[in-house]
């Protein structure tokens, strides 16, 4: 049950029936609930009866306060009397969207509030419900000191943190400082810390990252790899062994103030609080870097400053225990917020890679690559994939639950992507679902095998060793011979000679290729014989006379399963209007590869040979020659006659000949052109009748549950195709057995 039910449930606060009104009992005053900060205010009006345990009586809400010439209102005032003669402490809400800038002036206004109200004001809370700041207010000396929270109903003096493990009483025997008033109880309360929602987690991502971009020092770019760090000293923090009742150590930390300390002493202990906070999330950092060296190779960029304020948005909120599914979206959300600018390739649709990942039979012993991985979405569906398995077989707290998940992350699952930013989120994004981060690297993702193992120190990445390879490569990219030294190793960057050519020139490279063919290629030499390939790629592959050579390829080195055409907007929110299908390739065996190549050009040959192929175009060509030679249809073509006393080589020199030699050349060029089309035509026909016939799986998906906005439908057809096409793919597994 949570606060606002609770609450309820007292008589402390009511709602309308539309649940647009509060009223707040205590007070007989209704509010309008839909405005945002009127929520912040409920929920902190709650929490500081029932949990810091004020009584209500002593609490006031919406008070007036006489500023100079001018009366405004606080939000929340709580008295240390019944009698409400005394004021303790002042509570300014804000919104949750607030901005840091907002923020900070929300804490100038709460001081304007202490400041003008009796002297017995001792602290103020300002709270945007995903933020808060708490300090303690001198307001004889007109100035004030952060604290670590406000002190509960009794408590006479300020604890040293506020979140400790476990949430409980903790003793803590620290002596403050010599002189320092405010010396600590033996006996405190603590918090342990909170699991969010998912919308929460996903704004205060968010709102952190804002507040180290928005005021310019970082760009958006260094930013988010900043608190993509953090976020790893969170989670390093909280995965640290503590007994109950110790403290966390990604939260800031009190000082004692002196009573009659100058300002320049109150400022001296404010700069050391976020400094040893930052030394604090530093060693935390260099710990984690130590255990986990791939995830991050450059230090903190932060300054002290910054990293209090992220510190102030993460510090409460138990990452390791908030659900798998709601902290993995909030941080994808998140990303996609910001990535889905320059980088929304990055991201397949959520729809898409989960229909992927459900057809295909992955098991915990399978070995699964994406080859171009981005976030890691198809990763983090195959780890959830297994996990779930987990869960059928074994119970959630089991050690068996654990490792059989646990080591098909560790040992098992593998990316790869070229940007070493995203491969850096991608590991983050494995470490918040719990683990799969130690097998993603930062690589080209069409580099030779042994280069990649080379340059990444990982010996797993070796061609002709994976049982799944579940990727959406890159769109519309070329790769250039005379930029990439490894094109020359592809079958697709080399153009073979045509069965058709009569010239039989030899193979040579191809001056460029795109990405997304190379990466099927690239593709095949990673996959066992008998693995699986699902590919997201542009129909052009599919229906594009130019790219038969790939198809060709294709038809080759793969059992091609299945074809599932998406919706024309299928990409569409992500900035990509390319129409795309999702093809279910099984990688051949050699074997069995080699006898599809050879009965290929057997059927090249009979038809060269039924056709006499190299007779015809010799004989058109001798033909041609004579024509040319002896200019016969000239005369009646150009209207003249020889009367024109002209000689040959004259008559050849003139632009008539020249033009009608032209359309002579042209129109043999056209009888070979229409020749070889009837027999690539012919060609396709008895190929067909040559190879082993097999039914492929076709499918189209028109909705897919969400709309070319991103925004989400009811409709999603790839849920009824999941069970047909895993059917499917059960029949071609048992017959190739």
């Amino acid at each position: 049950m949570d606060l606002i039910d609770i609450g309820i449930e007292k008589g402390l606060i009511a709602f309308s029936n539309d649940r647009k009104q509060i009223t707040y009992i205590h007070q007989n005053k209704k509010r309008n609930y839909s405005n945002p900060e009127e929520q912040v205010q409920a929920e902190t009006f709650l929490k500081l009866i029932l949990i810091y345990g004020y009584p209500v009586e002593r609490i006031q809400q919406f008070v007036p306060v006489t500023m100079g010439s001018t009366t405004k209102e606080a939000d929340i005032l709580v008295y240390a009397d019944n009698d409400k003669k005394e004021p303790l402490i002042i509570v300014e809400c804000k919104k949750p969207e607030v901005s840091e800038l907002e923020f900070e002036q929300a804490v100038k206004q709460g001081f304007a509030y202490c400041f003008a109200t009796a002297k017995t004001i001792k602290y103020l809370w300002v709270t945007s419900g995903i933020k808060d700041v708490y300090y303690q207010v001198n307001k004889e000396q007109h100035d004030e000191n952060s604290i670590p929270d406000i002190p509960r109903f009794g408590q006479k003096t300020i604890s040293k943190y506020k979140y400790a493990k476990g949430g409980v009483s903790g003793n803590f025997t620290n002596e403050p400082e010599a002189g320092y008033g405010n010396k600590l109880e033996a006996e405190e309360k603590f918090f342990d810390l909170e699991v969010v929602s998912e919308e929460e987690l996903t704004r205060r991502f968010r709102l952190a990252h804002q507040s180290l971009w928005a005021g310019g020092e970082l760009n958006p770019s260094e930013a988010f790899d900043e608190l993509d760090k953090l976020i790893f000293c969170k989670i390093w923090d909280e995965r640290h062994p503590r007994r109950t009742g110790e403290p966390y150590q990604f939260q800031i930390f009190y000082i004692p103030v002196p009573p009659k300390a100058s300002k320049k002493k109150k400022d001296e202990i404010e700069q050391r609080i976020t400094n040893e906070l930052y030394d604090r999330v530093v060693a935390l950092y260099a710990e984690g870097k130590e255990r986990d060296p791939e995830v991050f190779k450059d230090n903190i960029r932060l300054n002290a400053a910054k990293v209090r304020t992220v510190v102030t948005y993460l510090e409460g909120i138990n990452l390791s225990k908030t659900d798998l599914d709601s902290k993995g979206r909030a941080f994808e959300a998140f990303m996609g917020s910001y990535f889905r600018g320059d980088f929304g390739q990055f991201f397949t649709p959520r729809n898409i890679v989960k229909f992927i990942v459900d057809v295909l039979p992955i098991e915990n012993t399978s070995r699964v690559l994406d080859t171009s991985c981005g976030s890691g979405g198809f990763l983090l569906y195959a780890l959830d994939k297994i996990r779930a398995k987990a869960s059928e077989y074994y119970d959630e707290t089991s050690v068996e639950h654990y490792k059989y998940w646990h080591d098909f992350a560790e040992k098992n699952l593998f990316g790869i992507e070229i940007n070493e930013q995203i491969a850096r989120t991608a590991k983050m994004n494995m470490i918040i679902h719990d683990d799969g981060h130690t097998n993603v690297i930062a690589s080209d993702g069409l580099l030779p095998s042994e280069d990649m193992i080379k340059k990444s120190g990982n010996k797993e990445f070796k061609y002709g060793s994976f049982d799944y390879i579940i990727t959406n490569p890159p769109f519309g990219s070329t790769v250039r011979q005379t930029e990439r030294a490894y094109m020359h190793q592809y079958n697709m960057a080399i153009k073979d000679a045509d069965w058709l050519d009569v010239k039989k020139q030899k193979a040579k490279n191809r001056a460029n290729q795109s990405t997304e063919v190379m990466f099927i290629e690239q593709c095949y030499k990673f996959l066992k014989p008998g693995g699986y390939l699902a590919i997201v790629i542009p129909d052009g592959i599919l229906t594009n006379s130019s790219l038969q050579y790939v198809r060709d390829q294709i038809e080759d080195w793969y059992r091609i399963v299945a074809v599932v055409s998406m919706p024309q907007d299928a990409f569409a929110h992500t900035g990509a209007a390319v129409k795309s299908s999702v093809m279910f390739l099984r990688k051949l065996s050699s074997k069995r590869s080699d006898a599809i190549k050879a009965k290929k050009v057997s059927v090249q040959d009979k038809i060269l040979k039924d056709r006499k192929f190299e007779k015809q175009i010799a004989d058109w060509e001798k033909e041609k020659k004579k024509i040319l030679k002896d200019h016969i249809g000239f005369e009646s073509h150009s209207g003249k006659t020889k009367a024109t006393n002209l000689g040959k080589k004259e008559i050849e020199a003139t632009q008539e000949f020249k033009d009608w030699k032209s359309e002579i050349n042209a129109e043999y060029n056209q009888k070979i052109n229409d020749l070889k089309d009837q027999l690539a035509d012919l060609y396709l026909e008895e190929k067909q009748k040559a190879l082993e016939d097999y039914p492929i799986f076709m499918a189209i998906a028109e909705k897919i549950g969400y709309d070319a906005t991103g925004k989400t439908i009811n409709e999603n057809e790839l849920e009824s195709i999941v069970p047909e096409l895993r059917n499917f793919i059960d029949v071609v597994n048992k017959q190739d057995a």
